[in-house]
C-alpha cells in the first residue's frame, strides 16, 4: 500500500469504493463528488491523498480542508476539515486509515491549524459521524476526537393532491427573489448571517443561480429573512438533495433560513418554512429534505421527523 497524491484521474475509482463501501444509505454520483471534493478551492492538496496497492488500485481515501479562500466570511483559517475518510473493507485493520489520518493531521499542524473538525466543511458532505457507523465513531474517539453534539436531517412525505399556501401575515410578503434583488439579499446576509450561509450564497450567484432557489421575508420593501429551497433544476447540487437516488421521485429541499434578530418572535420563522414548502410543491415536489438540524422540535410542528442522524467530532492540536 501507498498514499498518493490528491487527484481527478482517479474520480471515477474513487466514487465507485464510495458506492461500494457506504452507497446503499449515502448514493454519490460523481457530479457531486467532483462539485464538492475536486471544484473547492479549500481542499488542503497536501492532507489529501489516495490510499492505492501496488497494483494501483484504489483501497482507500482521506479529503481534507482549510479555508484558502480570499473572501472574508468570517471562516476561521485555524480551522481543518476532514471531509470523509472511507477505507475499503476487505483491507481494514491494516493500518491504512491511521496512515491517512496521520498524514493529514501533520499537514494541518504544520499549517498552523488549531483545530480538526470532521465534516462540516465547505461543501461538506455530512455535519458528523453518521451513527449508524458506530464503529467509525469509537475508531475517531480512539484517534482524540471529541464529540459534540447531534445533528438531524429530516424528512416528510406529501400527499400529491395535498395543497399548500404561502402564509398570509399583515405587513409582510413571502416571494422568490428577483434577480435585480441578489445584492440586496448578500447585503442583508452579511449584515445578519455573516459565515457559511453568507459564502454559499456568493457561491450560488457565482454559478448562474437566479434568485428561484431563495425566498425573502419583506417588509416595508426590505429583506428581512430567508429561507433557500432546492430542487433537481438548482444550479449546484445542494446539500439537503445530495441523496436524491435514494427516491424515484424528485427531493426537494429547504434550508438553511434566518429571520433577523430584530424581527423575531413574531412566527416568521415558521412561515418563511411554510413558503418554501408551498414554492417546492408548485413545483410538484413531494418529498422533501430539512438537513442539518438540532431544531426537531420546530420542525416537527409541519410534520417533519428524524430520517438521519450525525455525531459532531472535533479535535484540538
Amino acid at each position: 500500500m501507498k498514499l498518493i497524491p490528491w487527484t481527478n484521474d482517479k474520480l471515477e475509482e474513487i466514487v465507485e469504493l464510495w458506492n461500494n463501501e457506504v452507497g446503499e444509505s449515502f448514493p454519490m454520483l460523481e457530479e457531486l463528488f467532483e462539485q464538492n471534493s475536486f471544484l473547492d478551492e479549500n481542499i488542503c492538496l497536501e492532507g489529501s491523498r489516495i490510499a492505492v496497492t501496488k497494483n494501483n488500485q484504489v483501497i482507500g481515501f482521506l479529503v481534507a480542508k482549510r479555508w484558502q479562500e480570499e473572501l472574508q466570511v468570517g471562516m476561521k483559517p485555524e480551522f481543518g476539515w476532514i471531509q470523509v475518510l472511507i477505507v475499503k473493507q476487505s483491507y481494514r485493520k491494516q493500518g491504512i486509515g491511521k496512515h491517512l489520518l496521520d498524514h493529514a493531521e501533520e499537514v494541518f499542524q504544520s499549517k498552523g491549524v488549531k483545530r480538526i473538525i470532521l465534516g462540516r466543511d465547505p461543501w461538506h458532505y455530512f455535519p458528523g459521524i453518521p451513527e449508524q457507523f458506530e464503529d467509525v465513531c469509537r475508531w475517531f474517539e480512539h484517534k482524540g476526537y471529541e464529540k459534540h453534539g447531534t445533528d438531524y436531517d429530516l424528512i416528510r412525505s406529501y400527499n400529491p393532491i395535498e395543497k399548500h399556501s404561502i402564509p398570509n401575515i399583515k405587513d409582510v410578503e413571502f416571494a422568490l427573489l428577483k434577480t435585480n434583488e441578489k445584492e440586496h439579499l448578500l447585503d442583508f446576509l452579511h449584515r445578519c448571517f455573516p459565515g457559511r450561509w453568507e459564502y454559499e450564497a456568493i457561491t450560488y450567484f457565482e454559478r448562474g443561480g437566479t434568485g428561484r432557489e431563495f425566498v425573502v421575508l419583506k417588509k416595508k420593501d426590505q429583506i428581512i429573512g430567508f429561507c433557500r429551497i432546492n430542487d433537481s433544476m438548482s444550479p449546484l447540487i445542494a446539500q439537503n438533495v445530495y441523496w436524491a437516488p435514494l427516491f424515484k421521485e424528485e427531493l426537494g429541499g429547504i434550508g438553511p433560513l434566518g429571520i433577523d434578530a430584530k424581527e423575531r418572535k413574531n412566527g416568521y420563522g415558521l412561515a418563511i418554512v411554510e413558503a418554501g414548502i408551498a414554492f417546492l410543491r408548485e413545483r410538484g415536489i413531494n418529498r422533501i429534505v430539512i438537513d442539518w438540524t438540532g431544531l426537531v422540535d420546530f420542525y416537527q410542528k409541519l410534520g417533519y421527523g428524524k430520517w438521519k442522524t450525525y455525531k459532531s467530532y472535533r479535535k484540538d492540536l
